[in-house]
C-alpha cells in the first residue's frame, strides 16, 4: 500500500534551518508529482511547494520563495524540503502528499520556530 513517512521536524530558532524528508514506499515514485504542505494550529492546511515527477519543475507559495527549496532523489524514493531563515510564521505540522487522482498524505511532521 502506499506510505508517506515525514521526518525532521524540530524545534528551531528564528533565522535557522531544517530540511525535512519524506519516504515513499508502495508505489512507482518517480511517475508521481510530490508536494509538500502545512498547517498552523487553527489554520487549513497551505500548500508550500511541489515537484514534477523528475524533479525538473518547482513550484513554491510566495510566502515561502527564496527560502525554502523542495528537491527529490527518485533513487532513495525520497522528496525533501529545505527550510532556511525560518520565522514562527512557519510554525506548522508539514505534511508530504502524493499527486494523483487519489491524494496520499503522511502523517505529518511538527516544525516549531521559536527562541
Amino acid at each position: 500500500q502506499v506510505r508517506l513517512v515525514e521526518s525532521g521536524g524540530d524545534l528551531v530558532q528564528p533565522g535557522g534551518s531544517l530540511r525535512l524528508s519524506c519516504a515513499a514506499s508502495g508505489f512507482t515514485f518517480n511517475m508521481y508529482a510530490m508536494s509538500w504542505y502545512r498547517q498552523a494550529p487553527g489554520k487549513g492546511r497551505d500548500l508550500v511547494a511541489s515537484i514534477s515527477s523528475n524533479g525538473d519543475s518547482t513550484k513554491y507559495a510566495d510566502s515561502v520563495k527564496g527560502r525554502f527549496t523542495i528537491s527529490r532523489d527518485n533513487a532513495k524514493n525520497t522528496v525533501y524540503l529545505q527550510m532556511s531563515s525560518l520565522k514562527s510564521e512557519d510554525t506548522a505540522v508539514y505534511y508530504c502528499k502524493r499527486i494523483g487522482l487519489i491524494d496520499y498524505w503522511g502523517q505529518g511532521t511538527q516544525v516549531t520556530v521559536s527562541s
